[in-house]
């Protein structure tokens, strides 16, 4: 495998750093409890660690000759399962109600990804995720910093996000044109924010960001009134940034409940 030649369409960087690799392998600790779910495991670089210390690994690829040859490493371990699938289309509640997911994901894919995931999150126990720097920065990043946006906001609602070290571009063959980072994610309790209408929340949050440089009240001028952040305790003139998770679901709540 360590032959087989990345392809571009698939989005492909194989880690090759063993001590990163170390690194990850420390950071999930997955035990023979654990049902571990790996997607995108490319050319195993930490493919047989886990299938040798998890309970069961799930291994997700899409690409059918990496596919073919895992199929044959592992065709006589029966804790081992390879499927040749788009983890963007996968059903993951179909292989347990407590996994752990792990994986290299293609830059390309990895926020459609994630909002996928979010779908399984009763499912789910832990994730950790080799991702774009960027990506991660604007994941874990809180009010007020220049960083924190829609996407930190729409995860944030369901996930504890922790960023827990940066990947310098030579960790990988071929080297991809940008920084990356590990993060850990553990699902919210369901009950953590009270979600009345999520596609309203998203629906406000996209909005007041598409104009973050404006107040709020400006920049969602055509989605609320002065009183409706009046009556959730929202300086009208602060910026979007600057507005915590707990405050937008507070503002679309009342919003949903106003539009009754």
């Amino acid at each position: 495998m360590p032959g087989h030649r990345a392809k571009k369409r698939f989005g492909q960087h194989f880690l090759t750093d063993p001590g990163v690799t170390d690194a990850i392998l420390r950071a999930i600790h997955a035990t023979k409890d654990d049902v571990v779910v790996e997607i995108g495991p490319g050319r195993g670089a930490i493919t047989n660690s886990l299938a040798a210390s998890s309970g069961h690994l799930h291994a997700v690829e899409l690409d059918r000759n990496l596919v073919a040859v895992l199929r044959h490493q592992y065709a006589d371990n029966p804790n081992v399962t390879i499927h040749q699938a788009d983890a963007l289309s996968f059903d993951f509640a179909s292989l347990g109600d407590r996994l752990r997911i792990v994986g290299n994901l293609p830059y390309n894919i990895s926020t459609p990804l994630l909002f996928h995931l979010l779908n399984f999150r009763d499912s789910i126990v832990d994730m950790h995720f080799m991702l774009q720097k960027e990506v991660v920065d604007r994941m874990a990043a809180g009010p007020g910093s220049k960083t924190y946006g829609r996407l930190g906001i729409m995860l944030g609602c369901h996930l504890n996000i922790e960023s827990l070290f940066d990947v310098d571009k030579s960790a990988f063959d071929p080297p991809p044109d940008v920084m990356s980072a590990v993060v850990r994610l553990d699902p919210l309790p369901s009950n953590a924010f009270d979600i009345q209408d999520s596609t309203l929340l998203a629906s406000i949050v996209s909005a007041a960001f598409m104009k973050r440089r404006k107040t709020i009240r400006n920049a969602l001028r055509e989605q609320a009134e002065l009183v409706d952040f009046e009556a959730v305790g929202i300086d009208p003139g602060l910026r979007p940034e600057q507005i915590s998770i707990d405050k937008y679901v507070e503002l679309s709540n009342h919003l949903s409940t106003s539009l009754l």
